[in-house]
C-alpha cells in the first residue's frame, strides 16, 4: 500500500516509523516530513493546507492511504475534499470531516456537545467582544485560578490561567478587544478551574466501533517541575500509572461511550482519531478539551506500544470495520523525552547541527523539528528531538531515556530532567 502522512513533526515521524514497519507497505511518503522521516519516506515539499497540491501528489505516487497528522487541514476540510472529489473518492483518509474536526476547531462546539450529551466538564460561559463586560461580570462570580481559552486554533498557546481577577480582566479584553492571540480569540469561553492531575486517552474510531488506544501523560511546561512557559510538549510516559481499570471503567462509561455516540447521534463522518485530554479531580475523569488527531509527544509513546499492524489498523478505520480487528498492545512501558533549542518557546536560532544520533541504540530518535543540510542533520525548531525507551516499567525507561540524550548534542540544547518524577 502506498501512504502518504501529512505533517513535519515528531509525531509524523513516529507515524512514518510504523507504517515502514508494516509488511504491507509499499512506498511511503511525508509531506512535507523532517530529516527523520526522510529516512525511511520520500519527503514531499508540500504544505498541509494546500489540498490542490496534495491532490496532485496523491494522483502522480498512486497514494492508497492518507494519515494526517496535525489539526490544520482536519479543521479546514481535508476529508470533505477528498469525499467530495471523484478522482480522489477511492483514497482511504484518516480524519474527521469538517463538522467532526469542530469538535477540536471550536472550544464552545466542544463544550456543546459535553453539555448535550451528559460528558462531565467544567462549569462555563462564552463571549465575545460585544459582550465583554459580561465577561468580567462572570469572572466576578467565579473563584480563582480563572481559565480563559480562545474558541479557536491557537496553536497550542490559546489557554491562559490566572490566579488574580484584576489581570484576568486585562487578559480578555487583550484577546477581545485587542485580538491577542487573532482570529482564534473572536471567542472566549471561560470555565471553572479543575484541581487534579491531567492524562491524555485516545480513542481509535470508524464512527461507528471504536478502540481505546493506551494512556499517556504530557508535560507541557518548559521548566523543571512544571514551571515556566507552555511549550508544544517536553515528554511524555505510558501508561499512566494512577489510571487504573476502576478509573479507565468510569473513563469508557462517561466519556468515550458517550462521545462516540454522539458523534452517530449527530451523523458526523468521523473516521480517526479522538484525543481527549482529562483531569482526575479526586477519583473522577472530566473532560478538558477534545482534539481531533493524536498528539505531540504522546503519539512517540503511544504508537510505539501498538503491535498491531498500523497499515491494517489505518485502513479498518477508512473502511469502517475497526470491529473486525485486533487491537494488540506491548505491556511494556515507553518515556519520551524532548530535546529543544535553547529558547525555545520564544526566540530561538535554526540551523544548529545535530551530533550524536548514531550513538544511540536502545531508544528511538523520533525527529521533530530537524532537515538536512549540506550533508547533515541541523536543528529545524523549536522541539527538535524525541528520546524513546520502552523497558518493564516507566523508570527504567526513563534511565534510559536519559542515558541517551546524554549522547545528543547540539548548540544550546536543553531538555527537562525531570519527565515522569511526580508519578514516583
Amino acid at each position: 500500500m502506498n501512504t502518504l502522512i501529512l505533517g513535519s513533526g515528531g509525531r509524523e515521524h513516529t507515524f512514518a516509523y510504523k507504517i515502514a514497519q508494516s509488511h504491507r507497505c509499499e512506498n511511503l511518503y511525508a509531506a512535507p516530513g523532517n530529516a527523520g522521516t526522510e529516512e525511511i519516506a520520500t519527503n514531499v515539499a508540500l504544505n498541509v493546507t494546500d489540498f490542490q497540491a496534495i491532490k496532485e501528489c496523491v494522483l502522480e505516487n498512486n497514494i492508497d492511504l492518507v494519515i494526517v497528522g496535525p489539526e490544520d487541514p482536519l479543521v479546514q476540510g481535508i476529508y470533505d475534499f477528498f469525499t467530495s472529489d471523484e478522482a480522489l473518492q477511492h483514497v482511504k483518509l484518516v480524519g474527521p470531516s469538517k463538522e467532526g474536526a469542530e469538535l477540536e476547531g471550536s472550544k464552545q462546539r466542544a463544550k456543546e456537545f459535553m453539555q448535550r450529551y451528559e460528558i462531565p466538564t467544567a462549569a462555563y460561559q462564552s463571549f465575545t467582544a460585544g459582550t465583554l463586560e459580561a465577561g468580567k461580570s462572570f469572572l466576578e462570580t467565579m473563584n480563582p485560578p480563572f481559565v480563559l481559552k480562545a474558541d479557536g486554533l491557537a496553536a497550542g498557546k490559546g489557554v491562559l490561567i490566572i490566579d488574580d481577577i484584576e489581570e484576568a480582566k486585562r487578559e480578555l479584553e487583550n484577546m477581545l478587544a485587542h485580538s491577542k492571540f487573532g482570529a482564534a480569540s473572536e471567542k472566549v469561553v471561560i470555565e471553572e478551574f479543575l484541581d487534579g492531575i491531567e492524562l491524555s486517552v485516545f480513542v481509535l474510531t470508524d464512527g461507528k466501533n471504536y478502540k481505546i488506544l493506551p494512556t499517556a501523560k504530557d508535560y507541557k511546561r518548559i521548566g523543571e517541575g512544571d514551571t515556566g512557559l507552555n511549550t508544544g510538549g517536553m515528554g511524555a510516559i505510558s501508561p499512566v500509572p494512577f489510571a487504573d481499570e476502576v478509573f479507565m471503567k468510569k473513563v469508557s462509561d462517561r466519556i468515550v461511550v458517550p462521545t462516540i455516540q454522539g458523534l452517530q447521534e449527530e451523523s458526523i463522518d468521523y473516521k480517526g482519531f479522538v484525543f481527549i485530554g482529562l483531569i482526575k479531580v479526586g477519583d473522577d475523569p472530566y473532560v478538558i478539551e477534545y482534539n481531533v488527531r493524536m498528539g505531540d509527544p504522546e503519539t512517540e509513546v503511544v504508537l510505539p506500544r501498538i503491535k498491531t499492524d498500523l497499515i491494517d489498523l489505518m485502513e479498518a478505520t477508512a473502511d469502517g470495520k475497526l470491529n473486525e480487528i485486533d487491537l494488540e498492545i506491548d505491556n511494556r512501558a515507553a518515556v519520551t523525552v524532548m530535546a529543544v533549542s535553547g529558547g525555545y518557546p520564544e526566540a530561538y536560532e535554526k540551523g544548529k547541527v545535530i551530533s550524536g544520533i548514531e550513538r544511540i541504540g536502545d531508544s528511538i530518535v523520533f525527529h521533530a523539528g530537524t532537515a538536512y543540510k549540506n550533508g547533515e542533520i541541523v536543528t529545524n525548531g523549536g522541539r527538535v528531538m524525541a528520546i524513546t525507551s520502552l523497558d518493564s516499567d516507566y523508570k527504567k525507561a526513563i534511565k534510559k531515556s536519559y542515558q541517551n540524550l546524554e549522547e545528543l548534542s547540539f548548540d544550546k540544547m536543553y531538555y527537562r530532567t525531570d519527565i515522569g518524577f511526580d508519578l514516583s
